[in-house]
C-alpha cells in the first residue's frame, strides 16, 4: 500500500523545536504531527528558530533566527525553496509566518492555531504594540491565510476563532495526544500535595497560586505545592517560594521519571492560567489519575470535564475555596479513587498515533481533494465548554 503522503514535500514552520531551551506543549505537536506526515511518506523539513546552545540544523531541521527574526529567516529560506515545496504547515503561536506571501500558489498551506492570543497580548507587551499583535492575528491573518486550512487542538479554540477573529475558512479538529504511562496507578503522599505542571511564563500566573497556597497554610498545615516546569518567570518563582519554605517546592526542569513520581504523589493538579490551546499537562496529569481544578478559559474547558476529570472555576471565583473544598473531597479515599478512575479513562481516550492519523488525512484531503474540508471525521469529545 502507498503512504497517503508519498513524495510530498513538506515544510513545518514553527517558533521554536522540541530541542529549544524553551519548547512546551506547541513544539511536542509540531514534532509529533511532522513524525506522522513522515511516517506516512512525506519529506518534512522543520523550518525553527535556533534556541542558545543549538546549531543551525542538519538538513531536516533548519534552524534561523532568534524570537522575532525568526519570522524574517522563515519568509525567506520560503521564498528561496518556494518551487521546492507542496506543503507549508504554519504554526501560529499568537502571531503566524504569513508563508501565503512567498510560497508558490500551488503550494497548500495548513495553519495551525493553539489558541486565541487577543488578551494575552497586553499581558506582554505595551498598549501600542499589543494592538498591532492583535491586528496580526485577527484581520490580517483572515485575510492571507483566507485559502488555506486551519487545524485547531480544541473545540474551544475554534469557537474563539469564529467569534474573536471571525474567521470564515474550514477549520478541522486535531487534539494533542499523549504517550500513556508505564505505570498509571497514584501512590499519593498521606499529606495533601497539589503539582502545577507547565511552562513557567506569565499567563499561566504561577506567582498567584504559590500566594494562594501560602494562605491555605494555616488551614493546611502540612499542604505541599510541586512546580514543575521551566521557563522566563522560573527564577522569581523560586524567590516567591521562599518565603513558604519547604511548603512550596520549585523543581525546575525534572526527567520524566521524576515527573511521573511527583504526578503519583499529589492528590491534585492546579493551574491558573489565562488560556491554553488544549491543555496537555491536564491529560497527563489525568492519565496517573490526577484531577485538575483551573479557570474555565479556552483549550482548559475542553480537557477537564467538570465535576468528573477536574473543576474549572470562573474568573471571579474564590479560587482557594474551591481548593479547599476539593483537597476535603480527596481526602476520602473512596471519592478519590471514582475521581482517578475517571481520570484515568478520559486520559486513555487520546494518544499521538491517532491525533497523527488525523492530521495526515487532513494534509492528504487538502492535496488530493478539489473541495477540502473537515476530513478528520467526528473528535473524541463531543462537548463544547459552554455546555457543560
Amino acid at each position: 500500500m502507498v503512504p497517503p503522503l508519498n513524495g510530498a514535500r513538506v515544510v513545518l514552520v514553527n517558533w521554536r523545536d522540541r530541542g529549544h531551551p524553551l519548547a512546551g506543549g506547541a513544539e511536542e505537536y509540531a514534532a509529533r504531527m511532522a513524525d506522522a506526515m513522515t511516517a506516512a511518506g512525506a519529506t518534512v523539513t522543520f523550518l525553527t528558530a535556533r534556541g542558545k546552545g543549538q546549531d543551525a540544523g542538519d538538513g531536516t531541521t533548519v534552524r534561523r533566527g532568534g524570537r522575532w527574526t525568526v519570522y524574517l529567516w522563515a519568509l525567506l529560506w520560503l521564498f528561496r525553496n518556494r518551487r521546492r515545496v507542496d506543503v507549508v504547515v504554519d504554526c501560529q503561536n499568537g502571531i503566524p509566518f504569513f508563508s501565503p506571501l512567498v510560497v508558490s500558489r500551488r503550494t497548500k498551506v495548513v495553519l495551525v492555531m493553539h489558541h486565541v492570543h487577543d488578551k494575552q497580548f497586553d499581558v506582554h507587551f505595551p498598549p501600542w504594540l499589543a494592538r498591532i499583535g492583535r491586528w496580526l492575528e485577527g484581520p490580517a491573518a483572515r485575510w492571507v491565510y483566507r485559502r488555506a486550512m486551519t487545524v485547531a487542538v480544541s473545540e474551544s479554540t475554534v469557537r474563539a476563532m469564529r467569534e474573536r477573529l471571525a474567521w470564515r475558512g474550514p477549520i478541522s479538529v486535531v487534539h494533542n495526544g499523549m504517550d500513556q504511562p508505564a505505570k498509571a496507578e497514584s501512590e499519593r503522599s498521606v499529606h495533601p500535595s497539589i503539582v502545577c505542571l507547565g511552562r513557567l511564563v506569565t499567563h499561566k500566573r504561577v506567582d498567584r497560586l504559590i500566594d494562594i497556597v501560602g494562605e491555605m497554610l494555616p488551614d493546611w498545615p502540612t499542604l505541599r505545592l510541586h512546580v514543575i516546569g521551566t521557563g522566563p518567570e522560573e527564577a522569581e518563582l523560586r524567590s516567591l517560594a521562599a518565603r513558604f519554605g519547604d511548603a512550596v517546592v520549585v523543581h525546575g526542569f525534572v526527567d520524566d521519571e521524576t515527573k511521573a513520581a511527583l504526578l503519583r504523589n499529589s492528590w491534585l493538579n492546579v493551574t491558573l492560567s489565562d488560556g491554553e490551546g488544549w491543555g496537555l499537562a491536564v491529560i497527563e496529569a489525568a492519565a496517573h489519575g490526577l484531577p485538575t481544578v483551573c479557570r474555565r478559559v479556552d483549550g482548559l474547558c475542553d480537557s477537564v470535564r467538570h465535576g468528573e476529570t477536574g473543576w474549572l472555576v470562573g474568573p471571579d471565583d474564590d479560587v482557594k475555596g474551591a481548593l479547599h473544598d476539593t483537597l476535603k473531597l480527596l481526602s476520602r479515599p473512596e471519592e478519590a479513587e471514582i475521581v482517578a478512575k475517571a481520570c484515568r479513562d478520559w486520559a486513555a481516550r487520546f494518544d499521538w498515533v491517532s491525533s497523527g492519523h488525523r492530521f495526515v488525512a487532513v494534509v492528504t484531503d487538502l492535496l488530493y481533494s478539489s473541495e477540502p474540508g473537515r476530513a478528520n471525521g467526528p473528535t473524541p469529545q463531543e462537548d463544547l465548554c459552554d455546555a457543560r
